[in-house]
């Protein structure tokens, strides 16, 4: 009985990776450009900040210069229980401070709602919502991507989130190098197949009356991800946008970073318990590939908890009990077709880079430590499983100020 469970798992897990791998093809290539519209759509742009003094005011000058008429978009800056100068200094930049002040309810989710709840008491009502994060930089063709894509009919839209300080540190380059192999491995190639995307956290566009119907409702960690199983489940499929990009700074320290990625585990793991099985349960009634694939993203959390529970068991089975006493179903393989699927995994993140043209000389050199981070997330997602029910927000310091034109320079 040991023996066919974990057997099972492995094929489970085997299985899994092929899949996305195969996904992961489609994205080679990207669409031609669709079709422009002349700018119509009015859009109201929030920005989640808390204690942001330091970056809010250079995303405040690069929102001032975006390509789109200035009539047509107006920035709203949520000042969630901020204790700095972030709301005097988004005042001197001419944008709207609105000052939320609630002990009880901390986080971005909480924060979102109360504002949409403020905006829809507006006189003034837009066709859209975009939303950033204080520390974040938006391509002057933002809003002009968003204004095509909700004219062809899109409701909800992630733009491509990219990193403005890969070079800063080695952790700072890992997360360039992950954000770059989703861009382009993971969210193009569900763009193309004409599937879901998932929502980033940033860099989101949402069409106004899709929200007022349905409602924020999203206060988990990971208020990103449960929109986005929301959507899915009424049939809403959120787009992805290539060429509309937001520059997002990533954490400094390694300290900082597992800090950050522990809060998404706990909140993947609240969100996969809510929504996972209802999820797939309507994707194999409808025989949805579009919602079997969000549901097994969404249930990645716990794929990534099996697979360092079996290795690790697998492991301390040779090493200490004189194994294999436990099914090996991967000890069977050729030692070729081993070393050829973990090539193949290696691989995918080089190709992501090499298709994106990166030129952050930098960030080459620091590959050599990006297995260190991608190994980290093992322990982190099993910290985060004994600690899901910490619902408790915790905030991710930004002191990197960088201009746009920084970061465009860099690129090359």
């Amino acid at each position: 009985m040991t023996d066919a469970i974990f057997i099972a798992l492995q094929v489970l897990l085997a299985a899994i990776g092929v899949y996305q791998f195969v996904f992961s093809i489609f994205g080679m290539y990207t669409k031609k450009k669709k079709k422009h519209f002349e700018p119509r759509k009015s859009f109201a742009v929030l920005v989640a900040a808390h204690n942001e003094e330091q970056v809010v005011g250079a995303l405040m000058e690069n929102l001032k210069q975006l390509n789109y008429p200035r009539e047509l978009y107006e920035v709203f800056v949520i000042c969630d229980n901020c204790t700095d100068r972030t709301a005097d200094i988004v005042r001197e930049h001419g944008m709207h401070a609105c000052v939320r002040t609630n002990q009880n309810l901390r986080g971005k989710g909480y924060a979102i709602e109360w504002m949409l709840k403020e905006l829809w008491a507006m006189p003034r009502q837009f066709d859209a919502v975009v939303m950033f994060d204080a520390d974040n930089l938006a391509h002057p063709d933002f809003l002009k991507e968003m204004n095509d894509d909700l004219c062809s009919g899109a409701k909800v839209i992630q733009g491509y989130i990219d990193t403005k300080n890969p070079e800063d540190s080695w952790i700072t380059a890992a997360y360039g190098v992950s954000y770059w192999y989703i861009n382009r491995l993971w969210q193009n190639s569900r763009h193309n197949l004409n599937m879901a995307n998932f929502l980033g956290g940033t860099g989101m566009c949402f069409e106004t009356n899709l929200l007022k119907e349905i409602g924020w409702g999203a206060t988990s960690l990971v208020e990103d991800l449960e929109f986005t199983m929301r959507s899915v489940m009424r049939g809403i499929h959120p787009k992805f946008n290539y060429h509309a990009k937001v520059f997002d700074e990533k954490p400094l320290t390694f300290k900082a970073s597992a800090r950050q990625r522990l809060r998404w585990m706990q909140g993947h793991f609240t969100v996969a318990r809510r929504y996972f099985f209802p999820l797939l349960w309507r994707a194999l009634k409808e025989r949805s590939i579009v919602k079997l694939d969000l549901a097994l993203y969404g249930a990645n959390v716990y794929i990534v908890l099996l697979t360092f529970i079996l290795t690790a068991v697998l492991w301390a089975d040779a090493a200490f009990f004189d194994g294999p006493n436990i099914a090996n179903l991967y000890g069977q393989l050729p030692v070729w077709l081993s070393f050829t699927a973990i090539a193949a995994n290696v691989l995918t993140f080089l190709t992501a880079m090499i298709l994106e043209k990166v030129t952050f000389k930098k960030v080459y050199a620091y590959l050599v430590l990006f297995p260190v981070y991608l190994l980290s997330w093992y322990p982190i997602t099993v910290y985060a499983f004994f600690t899901q029910n910490n619902k408790q927000w915790s905030h991710t310091q930004h002191t990197r100020v960088v201009r746009l034109e920084e970061v465009q320079s860099k690129q090359g």
